[in-house]
């Protein structure tokens, strides 16, 4: 067998699917971790059925939708769709079961004993209980709609991922062994009601929208008698399939899509474990839903109201991480930023390095009269993005302003749309990005006239232009104004909006046609450097890694006696400890209070040090089907903090969960001497020593204005006129 084919042996590699539902576990596992603050770890729990819903609504409906149309070929773990569909709706049942028992054995008692309580209307006190009643009779009756399923009335349309609450009803007065088993459903209303409430008179005890409606719904079915009620969900196939071929208009195209994708085939119900056999078996027959797709759970019906019960929580601080405050470098906060950028390349370590300087940029670059063009690529913004108002204040202030805006970013293509139209009522030039690719890329160019040249100011990041996830993703940003890096952004920029094929780039590589090539030809140089005995390693920090020809060319790097550090903190089906294959790989995921985004790349290159960062993940989509960019970082001083920062996340004994040879994910073992290594503590407590440190140098600073002399009384320009002489 030749060393390629051994490479891509089916058992060198792990089922992507199943190495998803690995890192939720991980997730899953901070919610029951003690060290944790105990809302942080219930909002780690939301955050793990959030994680869940979204990856049926995608990857689980991608691969039904691969056995519906009887493809069966296999994954670079050697599995077929149904046997992937199999594998993963047992180990996601298993998952299910262990949320809630996390819920229910775990965090409820550990709430209980702060007296935060989830109460039931049997557990309430008479005053309390007719408030309630008085709540459904005044607020919810009147915009409940309870709609039957009988001969006449066909089985309601179910949005996706709403609550709903079945009822099973017979008709008094009819014979005992005539009774019609009769059925309604209508729909929990939690996009105009709280699903949490308030019970009067406490501080913190809740109950849950549906529970009121389930007490009291009898009062919708009048002259008929209410024999059950039980909650259910439904997730539907969500994947936004646009025919980009044959769309004129690509925006009209995706609005139209996502009324359609509303309407997607069911592809997970969920069901409280109390159903009866027979709304359970109405409900599958309705819904065309199969029992291996139906998952029936102990407790709340979805598991994301916990981070809105986070939220409500009065009078417990210290049941949270504690706030922090970013750092800001005075020359980014202060002055002219083009001046600070023209004299050194700025790194930006986010949520760290807090996200203003980034916004600050676009801002001045908005209102600088010598500024004459943005442009820019936006993936995900937030819903009130000071970017966008930026970008708007440009184009009002007279300059070019061309921003890509990618709506079909998964997710997010409603909220994109919308300012895609803004953008353009604005006065900005809005472009759609590259036919049948995603613009993934992070990156803004901003053109200066400078005396008589024109000079390119560049941001480039690994993450999203997006202040509010800016707060808890970790990522990289570059500000520079490098001449071959303006140039090279200046053609990605043509390449997007317009017809250009630029022979060659001097610094930044793009995908599709760039970075794999690139990332090859740098992982074959480490193996030359390896079996000439010269400095050879590789070091990645990535979100993914999930590219099977990737893979195999750092198993071939492994095999050739290069060290290859990875930090991946979801999908990997990579695996580590296959001999003669991965002995020389060891990968680590980092899972704690912030989500790690950013993405390294770093070769030894023979003593050189190289080091990339990047908006792509080890993704064949990232790689094959993206607009991406990668891009070095030149400066020595910000080359070492990059190096520093990858040594100190690989060097984390706390968040860390180290892969082991049979793919399962273990803690580091600091029974003994090891001394305590939070990465992203660490990082915090940094910054506010540099925040303490800035506070301390400004006081000083005003201090001594506060006792300058105003004039220099031995200054003879200023001495005093003799009025007698």
């Amino acid at each position: 067998m030749s060393e390629k084919k051994e490479f891509a042996n089916p058992k060198n590699f792990v089922n992507r699917e199943l190495s998803w539902l690995k890192f939720n576990d991980r997730v899953l596992e901070e919610a029951r971790d003690k060290q944790n603050p105990l809302l942080e770890r219930v909002r780690f729990l939301a955050i793990s059925q959030s994680n869940l819903d979204e990856w049926f609504m995608v990857r689980v409906a991608s691969l039904a939708q691969m056995v519906k149309v009887g493809y069966d070929g296999k994954d670079a773990a050697g599995m077929t769709p149904i046997e992937q569909l199999n594998a993963v709706s047992a180990a996601a049942g298993d998952q299910v079961k262990l949320q809630y028992q996390t819920l229910s054995r775990v965090l409820l008692p550990a709430l209980k004993e702060y007296d935060i309580q989830l109460l039931r209307l049997a557990d309430l006190d008479s005053r309390q209980y007719d408030y309630f009643e008085d709540y459904f009779d005044r607020e919810l009756f009147p915009v409940l709609t309870p709609m039957a399923d009988d001969e006449t009335r066909p089985f309601p349309f179910l949005a996706n991922d709403s609550i709903n609450i079945a009822v099973r009803l017979t008709k008094p007065g009819t014979e005992t062994d005539k009774k019609e088993k009769l059925f309604a459903t209508l729909q929990v209303p939690d996009n105009v009601f709280k699903r949490i409430i308030p019970v009067p008179g406490t501080s913190n005890h809740f109950i849950l929208l549906e529970d009121v409606i389930k007490e009291f719904v009898a009062k919708m079915f009048l002259g008929y008698d209410v024999k059950e009620t039980a909650t259910y969900r439904v997730l539907r196939d969500m994947e936004l399939d646009v025919a980009e071929d044959d769309t004129p208009n690509l925006l009209k195209e995706v609005q139209a899509k996502l009324v359609e994708r509303e309407r997607g085939a069911v592809i997970r119900l969920e069901i409280e474990s109390t159903m009866s056999k027979h709304i359970k078996t109405r409900l599958q027959d309705a819904l065309k839903v199969d029992d291996f797709r139906t998952y029936a759970v102990s407790g709340p019906i979805d598991l994301t109201f916990m981070s809105e019960l986070v939220k409500v929580v009065k009078d417990f601080p210290e049941l949270s991480y504690p706030k922090f405050q970013a750092y800001q470098a005075t020359d980014l906060a202060k002055g002219n930023i083009f001046d600070t950028i023209r004299n050194q390349d700025q790194l930006l370590h986010h949520p760290y390095d807090t996200f203003d300087s980034v916004v600050r940029f676009i801002q001045q670059a908005a209102e600088d009269e010598d500024v004459l063009a943005i442009k820019m690529t936006l993936y995900r913004v937030s819903g009130d993005s000071p970017i966008i108002k930026a970008l708007g204040l440009a184009a009002r202030n007279g300059k070019q302003v061309t921003a890509l805006v990618e709506v079909k970013a998964r997710f997010d293509e409603e909220n994109n749309v919308h300012w895609a139209q803004e953008l353009e009522r604005m006065g900005v030039h809005v472009i759609y990005g590259l036919r049948g690719l995603k613009t993934h890329s992070k990156l803004t160019l901003v053109v200066r006239r400078e005396g008589d040249e024109i000079r390119r100011y560049l941001h480039m990041g690994t993450g999203n232009y997006n202040d509010v996830t800016a707060h808890f993703y970790t990522d990289l940003g570059l500000l520079t104004s490098d001449t071959n890096m303006g140039i090279d952004a200046a053609n990605v920029f043509n390449i997007l909006s317009g017809y250009s094929e630029p022979e060659y780039f001097h610094k930044l590589h793009i995908s599709p046609d760039g970075i794999r090539e690139f990332l090859e030809e740098k992982i074959a140089q480490e193996i030359a450097n390896s079996k000439a005995g010269r400095p050879a390693y590789i070091k990645f920090k990535a979100n993914s890694i999930s590219d099977a020809p990737i893979v195999q060319h750092l198993y071939a790097a492994s095999q050739a006696g290069v060290k290859v550090d990875l930090i991946v903190r979801g999908i990997s089906i990579l695996q580590t400890g296959i001999p003669n294959v991965s002995e020389n790989i060891e990968l680590h995921s980092i899972v704690g209070r912030f989500l790690e985004h950013s993405r390294i790349y770093m070769f030894a290159n023979d003593g050189a040090a190289e080091v990339y960062l990047s908006s792509a993940d080890l993704m064949t989509r990232n790689l094959n089907r993206r607009v991406e960019l990668l891009f070095p970082v030149e400066d020595p001083a910000l080359k070492q903090r990059v190096e520093d920062i990858f040594d100190t996340q690989w060097n984390d004994n706390v968040k860390t969960r180290v892969m082991q040879d049979d793919g399962s994910y273990q803690k580091v073992d600091r029974r003994g001497s090891t001394t305590a290594l939070d990465a992203q503590m660490s990082f915090v407590e940094a910054a506010a020593m540099q925040v303490k440190a800035q506070a301390k140098a400004a006081a000083k600073e005003a201090q001594r204005e506060q006792f300058m002399p105003l004039n220099n009384p031995f200054d003879d320009a200023n001495k005093p006129t003799n009025t007698q002489e």
